[in-house]
C-alpha cells in the first residue's frame, strides 16, 4: 500500500497512485491438488473460484491468478484473462509479479523479531536509531517510536516522483533513490499531523523502518527478509530485485494508463522508487500463502510479538473503500461475511494489484494477484476492490460443508 483507497498510493504518478490506492485500499483456468477429495467437491470449488476470478478480469483487468491453501493442505489456482495483449498468453498460474506494499509485512515481522530479542524496544525513537534523520519543517525523530512507523501513525508526509505521461514514464523508468533520498523528499513537508493524534498510510515510515533494521543488524533489511524469513520457509520464488527492472520468468505483463482517455501502456520493466523497505519484493502467489500461513500460525514470531502485531486501530483513511479494516504492525484485518476477521496486507503498483489473506489460525490462505489494472475513477476503484474482496472473502470463507458453498 502506498496511497491508496485500499493501500494507500503506491508508486508515483497519478494515475499510479490511484492503482496504488486501489491496492493500497486494496479464458480462465483452474487446477486442483486435493487428494482425497471427491470430484464433486472439486468441481464445487472450481465453479466459485474461476467465478470470481473471471469476475475481477471482466471489469477490465488484465490478467488473475489467484491460489488458496486450505487446512488439510489442498491448493487450487484459479487464473483468468491474458498474461500479454500482444500474444494473448494465459496467465501462469505461478507467475512472478512485484508485491509492493505486501512487503511490509515482511518488514514488519523482521521489526518484531528484532524487539523479541531485545535488539530494539517498539517504544524506541527513531532519534535513538537515525540521529538527526527526520528533522526539520516540524519532523521530529525524537517524538516518533517504532511503533508509530509500523502503524502509520507517525505523521510522517509521503513525497515520491509521479509521471505525468507515457513519455515521462519511459524517460525515467529505469530512476532509483536511495532511502536517504526517499526521506530526504518527506522531510521537506510539514507532518501530516502529530505522532498518534490521527492515521495515514506512510510509506517512508517503512523506509525508515529498513534503515532502522540496517542500523539495528549491520545488514540492510532485505537481506535480513533472507535470513529470518524468506530461508527458513523455503520461499525460493521471493526476492528482492534491487535495481533490476525485469522480472523472473514466467510472469504476467502489466500495465497501465497514465489519462483516462489514453490507451494502456506495458509498464512491466521498470524500476521505480519504492524498493527501500516500503515495497521492493517479488514473489509469488504460492510464497505468499506460506508465509502468511506461518506468520499467524505461530512459526516467525513470539507470541508477545505477534500479539503485538495484532493489536489494532481503525484504518481512517481507508474506511470508505474497505468497511471494517483495522491496522496492526504491518498487518490489517477484516471482517468475513461468516463471521470473524482474516488477516493480510494488500499491496499494488503501476497496474499490479496484490491482496493476501489468512484466516486467524494459520490454516486457511488466499493471495490473489491482478496485472494490468485500470482505475480511471472511484467508481473503477470501488468495483476492482469489491470483486478482489469477493474472491477473498468466498476462499477464506468456504468449507467442506456443501450448504456453505459459495456458488
Amino acid at each position: 500500500m502506498t496511497s491508496t483507497p485500499t493501500v494507500p498510493a503506491r508508486r508515483r504518478g497519478r494515475a499510479a497512485r490511484r492503482n496504488l490506492a486501489l491496492a493500497a485500499l486494496l479464458a480462465g483456468t483452474l487446477a486442483a491438488n486435493a487428494p482425497g477429495v471427491t470430484a464433486a467437491r472439486q468441481h464445487d470449488d472450481r465453479t466459485w473460484f474461476r467465478r470470481d476470478a473471471d469476475a475481477i478480469a471482466a471489469l477490465g483487468v488484465t490478467g488473475v491468478q489467484a491460489r488458496l491453501v486450505t487446512p488439510d493442505g489442498r491448493t487450487m489456482t484459479a487464473t483468468s484473462g491474458v498474461a500479454d495483449l500482444t500474444t494473448r498468453r494465459p496467465v501462469p498460474a505461478d507467475g512472478h509479479f512485484r508485491i509492493a506494499s505486501v512487503t511490509k509485512a515482511f518488514v514488519a515481522t523482521v521489526v518484531l523479531q528484532l524487539a523479541g530479542e531485545g535488539t530494539l524496544s517498539l517504544d524506541d525513537p527513531v532519534e535513538r536509531w537515525l540521529a538527526g534523520v527526520v528533522s526539520g519543517n516540524g519532523n521530529d525523530g525524537r517524538a516518533i517510536t517504532v511503533r508509530q512507523l509500523l502503524r502509520h501513525t507517525s505523521g510522517i508526509h509521503d513525497d515520491y516522483p509521479d509521471p505525468t505521461s507515457a513519455e515521462d514514464f519511459r524517460q525515467h523508468r529505469y530512476d532509483t533513490a536511495s532511502p536517504e533520498q526517499t526521506v530526504a523528499r518527506a522531510m521537506r513537508h510539514r507532518p501530516d499531523f502529530r505522532p498518534d493524534e490521527d492515521w495515514r498510510y506512510s510509506n517512508t515510515g517503512y523506509v525508515l523502518l529498513g534503515m532502522i533494521i540496517e542500523r539495528a543488524t549491520g545488514h540492510p533489511w532485505h537481506e535480513e527478509v533472507q535470513d529470518r524469513i524468506v530461508r527458513p520457509l523455503g520461499l525460493d520464488h521471493t526476492s528482492w530485485p534491487g535495481t533490476s527492472p525485469t522480472l523472473p520468468r514466467p510472469h504476467a505483463h502489466t500495465y497501465q494508463a497514465f489519462r483516462a482517455d489514453e490507451p494502456l501502456v506495458d509498464v512491466t520493466e521498470q524500476v521505480g522508487p519504492g524498493i527501500n523497505g516500503e515495497a521492493g519484493l517479488v514473489s509469488t502467489t504460492a510464497d505468499l500463502d506460506r508465509f502468511f500461513r506461518a506468520l499467524l500460525g505461530g512459526r516467525l514470531l513470539p507470541a508477545a510479538q505477534l500479539a503485538q502485531m495484532k493489536d489494532t486501530r481503525a484504518a481512517t483513511e481507508f474506511e470508505p473503500l474497505m468497511p471494517g479494516v483495522r491496522d496492526g504492525l504491518g498487518l490489517f484485518s477484516r471482517p468475513l461475511t461468516c463471521g470473524g476477521i482474516y488477516w493480510g496486507h494488500e499491496g499494488g503498483d503501476a497496474g499490479w494489484i496484490t491482496a493476501a489473506g489468512v484466516t486467524a489460525d494459520g490454516r486457511r490462505s488466499v493471495t490473489v494477484s491482478l496485472s494490468g489494472v485500470r482505475a480511471d475513477t472511484a467508481d473503477d476503484v470501488r468495483r476492482v476492490e469489491q470483486a478482489e474482496s469477493k474472491l477473498v472473502d468466498d476462499a477464506l470463507c468456504a468449507t467442506t460443508d456443501p450448504r456453505r458453498q459459495r456458488g
